[in-house]
């Protein structure tokens, strides 16, 4: 049977206080705004009782999204290899305005709301799904891991953003020269990882991980014990690549770079706005490298092995061809 009474919430508001208590079931209390919330609830609750279906939303009800969030960070982000990007994803959930509410409260009209207002303010339709596909594993992690049996996963009734189209940004006319110029001014390793990324087509994150230990400099390979895909992968090294490596002190932790992957980006993007370079990413250069791989006439699998992508679908997405370039190929 259900008790209502009314109470003083947060900041003065009136609030509605319902307790259900059926015999063979736990008391179960929540409180809403309003009445006619609080009485659904409690019809919903009953129901479930008598039908023998009822599993508990206590857990769900009482854990807000930045109380999950922080356990999710502690026990399942340090498992995964992009747990350094991650956190960023993470803090930025407990920025949001739905941070305070509890797992329960959330539906999906809220998580559409939210993704109008990102894409209202500038972020691009992958940034937006990379996000809520976190959002989404969060709920399912609690509700088969955390014993949130009842938790609805709200990502599963909105619509995901279309993806958007492949980047097709290569450097063009001096801008490699003009990059290079600048990181030259700018100082530290910046310059030196920009060649380095050109002629590689390694992530930002493999090129931070470098270790000298997996250089084999006789053979003209680097190994990469680690990468996104999951599997290791040797990458050969042109001659300029190596001149790259020259000079560079070896660190007491094994590491070739000091820069970690957010300062890599931090850094080309004050490079690109010095040299007057516009609308280009650190990844770009990987996009860069790859075409160049197929421009000096390797066939997609030669590539694949260098870069490290699983499927030739995948390679197309990354590799854009400059007409112009082609021309004198066909005869």
């Amino acid at each position: 049977m259900a008790t209502f009474l009314q109470r003083p919430g947060r900041g003065g508001k009136r609030v509605w206080q319902v307790q259900v208590r059926r015999r063979g079931y736990p008391a179960q209390v929540c409180t809403f705004n309003t009445k006619g919330e609080a009485e659904t609830w409690a019809v919903t609750l009953e129901s479930e009782m008598k039908r023998g279906v009822y599993v508990s939303r206590s857990e769900s009800e009482n854990t807000t999204l930045t109380e999950a969030l922080e356990r999710y960070r502690r026990e399942v982000t340090p498992h995964k290899k992009s747990a350094y990007d991650e956190i960023y994803k993470l803090n930025a959930w407990k920025e949001s305005r739905l941070a305070r509410r509890s797992l329960a409260s959330i539906q999906g009209k809220d998580l559409a709301a939210w993704r109008d207002a990102e894409i209202r303010r500038g972020s691009s339709p992958a940034t937006v799904r990379r996000k809520l596909a976190l959002f989404s594993h969060l709920f399912d992690i609690a509700k088969k891991e955390w014993g949130m049996g009842s938790l609805i996963n709200p990502v599963e009734n909105i619509r995901l953003p279309r993806p958007g189209q492949p980047r097709t940004r290569r450097l063009v006319d001096d801008e490699e020269a003009r990059l290079l110029a600048t990181a030259k001014t700018y100082g530290g390793e910046i310059g030196l990882i920009i060649t380095w990324a050109i002629e590689t087509a390694m992530r930002r994150g493999e090129i931070s991980a470098m270790q000298w230990e997996n250089l084999d400099r006789k053979a003209r390979v680097l190994l990469l014990p680690e990468t996104k895909n999951g599997t290791s992968r040797r990458v050969p090294l042109s001659s300029r690549a190596l001149v790259a490596l020259d000079g560079l002190p070896r660190r007491i932790d094994g590491k070739v770079w000091s820069m970690k992957p957010d300062s890599i980006s931090q850094a080309f993007e004050r490079v690109c706005a010095s040299a007057g370079v516009e609308g280009l990413t650190f990844h770009d250069l990987r996009h860069e490298a790859t075409s160049r791989l197929f421009e000096k006439g390797l066939n997609p699998m030669e590539v694949a092995a260098i870069t490290g992508h699983k499927t030739l679908q995948m390679l197309k997405r990354y590799t854009h061809l400059r007409a112009e370039d082609l021309v004198g190929r066909l005869g």
